[in-house]
C-alpha cells in the first residue's frame, strides 16, 4: 500500500513524497498488460490469450509501463489527498524521485499540490449596507411620462439647422488614427440630439448643421469607458452627413394617452401608477445589486486570506484572453493594442493582478459561506436552470442537458455561488440612503 509524506511550503502549497511498493507496481503491470494484450494480434494467440512474454517481444514494455505507473500514482495521490485532507485548487505537477536505497524496486514520486488556504471565516451575518432608496418621487415619476410621450411623438420636419432636442437623420462613420472601429458607423440613423447620449463633443459638433451638410466631428471617449475599455481615452474623428431635422410633437398626457400603453377603460392615473411599480420594481433590483457589492466589499476587507498563485494567474490568464478577443472585434493587432496604451505585455498583466486577486479571495469567502452553511445546488436547482436555459435558447431541456454535460461542475458551481450571495443579502442589514432634500 502507498504512503506519504507531508511537507508545508506556504498557506497554499504542500509537496506530497508518495512511495509506492514494488508489489502495487508489479499488480498494475500485469492489470495493464490485460488491458492492451486484449486486441493483439499475434499468430497462433486468440486476442487476450497472448502470454505477456511473448506480448512483451513482440511489442515492448512502454506501453504497459506508462500505463501501470499512471495507474498507481493517480491511486495513490488520491489515497496521498484523503489522508492529508487535503483540497487541491489545480492539477499537481509531479516528478519521479530517485528509488528509496533500502528498496530500490519501488518507486517515489513528488507533487507539488496548490491548495485552499485554511482561514478563519470571521462574520458574514447581518451585515449592515447602505442601499439607494426604495421610494419612487413624484418627480421620477413625471419624468417618466414625459419619456413615454417623447417615444410616442409624432417627428414633424423643419427647415432650419439642427438644435438640441430635435430629431435628425445621420450617416456617420467614426475613426481613431484613420482607422475605423467597431461600433462607430451608422447610417440613416434617427438620432436624438440631447446632451448625455454620446461621447462628448459629438453632439456639440452636429448642433448647427443643416440637411445635406456633411462635416468632421472630433470627440473623445472618456477614461472610465465601460461600455468598450479599448477605447478609453481616444479620440475619435466622425464624417457626420445630416440627412434631415425633424422636431417632436409631443401628445396631450391624459386619459387617450394612457390607453395606448393598457386597457381600453385605462386612465392616466391608471398609467401613472404602473410606471410607478415599474420603477419600483427597478429600484428594488438595483437595490439588490448595491448590497451585493457592499456585502462583498465588507467580507473582503474583513478576512486576510493568502491566495493560491495558480487561482490568481488563472484569472490574469481570462482576462487577458478577453482583452486580446476585445482587439481582435475591433480590428486592432494585439501588439497595437499594447502600444496605444504604452505598455508591455507583462506591464498589461500585471496591472490585471489586483482585479484578479480579488475576484480569487471573493470565492474563497463565498465558498467557506457555501461550506459552513451547507449550501448545495439540488436537483431542483438544476432542473430549473436547465429549464430557464431551454427557454433563453429555444431548445429541449434534454439537449441543453447533453450540451452541459461537460460543464455540469460549472453549472452546479454557478447555482451554489448563486445561492451564497441570495443568503448573504437576505441576511444583511440594508438602510437606505437619504436623499437630500430639495431647497
Amino acid at each position: 500500500m502507498s504512503t506519504s509524506t507531508l511537507k508545508r511550503v506556504d498557506p497554499t502549497q504542500v509537496e506530497l513524497e508518495i512511495a509506492i511498493p514494488a508489489d502495487d507496481l508489479e499488480r498494475a503491470r500485469e492489470r495493464a498488460f490485460r488491458e492492451i494484450s486484449k486486441n493483439a494480434k499475434i499468430a497462433g494467440f486468440r486476442p487476450g490469450k497472448v502470454p505477456r512474454k511473448i506480448f512483451e517481444a513482440n511489442y515492448g514494455t512502454q506501453a504497459i509501463e506508462e500505463r501501470a505507473r499512471d495507474a498507481v500514482l493517480n491511486a495513490a495521490y488520491q489515497k496521498a489527498l484523503e489522508d492529508n485532507a487535503l483540497e487541491p485548487v489545480a492539477q499537481a505537477k509531479v516528478e519521479e524521485l530517485p528509488p528509496p536505497d533500502d528498496a530500490p524496486a519501488d518507486v517515489r514520486f513528488l507533487a507539488k499540490v496548490s491548495i485552499r488556504p485554511d482561514f478563519t471565516l470571521g462574520e458574514y451575518t447581518g451585515l449592515v449596507v447602505t442601499v439607494p432608496p426604495s421610494a419612487v418621487a413624484d418627480a421620477d415619476v413625471e419624468h417618466a411620462l414625459e419619456s413615454l410621450r417623447r417615444d410616442q411623438a409624432n417627428l414633424v420636419p423643419v427647415d432650419r439647422p439642427v438644435a438640441l432636442g430635435d430629431i435628425a437623420t445621420l450617416d456617420y462613420e467614426g475613426k481613431i488614427d484613420g482607422v475605423a472601429f467597431e461600433g462607430g458607423s451608422a447610417n440613416g440613423q434617427q438620432t436624438e440630439i440631447a446632451e448625455g447620449r454620446f461621447i462628448p463633443g459629438f453632439v456639440d459638433g452636429i448642433v448647427g448643421m443643416s440637411a445635406g451638410e456633411t462635416k468632421d466631428v472630433s470627440a473623445r471617449f472618456p477614461d472610465e469607458y465601460q461600455a468598450k475599455p479599448l477605447l478609453a481615452g481616444q479620440v475619435a474623428v466622425f464624417t457626420v452627413t445630416v440627412h434631415d431635422v425633424k422636431v417632436p410633437e409631443l401628445p396631450e398626457l391624459d386619459d387617450e394617452f394612457a390607453r395606448r400603453f393598457g386597457k381600453a377603460d385605462a386612465t392616466l392615473d391608471d398609467l401613472r401608477a404602473d410606471v410607478r411599480a415599474r420603477m419600483e420594481r427597478t429600484n428594488k433590483t438595483r437595490s439588490r445589486q448595491v448590497a451585493t457589492a457592499e456585502v462583498l466589499e465588507k467580507l473582503r476587507q474583513a478576512h486576510e486570506i493568502p491566495l493560491p498563485e495558480v487561482l490568481v494567474e488563472r484569472e490574469m490568464d481570462s482576462d487577458v484572453e478577453e482583452a486580446r478577443a476585445q482587439a481582435d472585434r475591433a480590428g486592432i493587432e494585439w501588439s497595437a493594442f499594447l502600444a496605444e496604451g504604452g505598455k508591455t505585455e507583462e506591464e498589461f498583466r500585471a496591472d490585471l493582478r489586483a482585479g484578479a486577486e480579488r475576484r480569487v479571495k471573493t470565492s474563497l469567502i463565498l465558498e467557506a459561506v457555501a461550506r459552513a452553511e451547507r449550501i448545495e445546488a439540488t436537483d431542483a436547482d438544476i432542473d430549473a436552470e436547465l429549464s430557464g436555459l431551454a427557454l433563453q435558447y429555444g431548445r429541449p431541456k434534454a439537449d441543453i442537458l447533453e450540451m452541459m454535460r461537460p460543464n455540469l461542475g460549472t453549472l452546479v458551481d454557478s447555482i451554489v455561488r448563486s445561492k451564497t450571495l441570495d443568503f448573504l443579502v437576505d441576511r444583511s442589514q440594508r438602510v437606505e440612503a437619504t436623499l437630500p432634500s430639495a431647497s
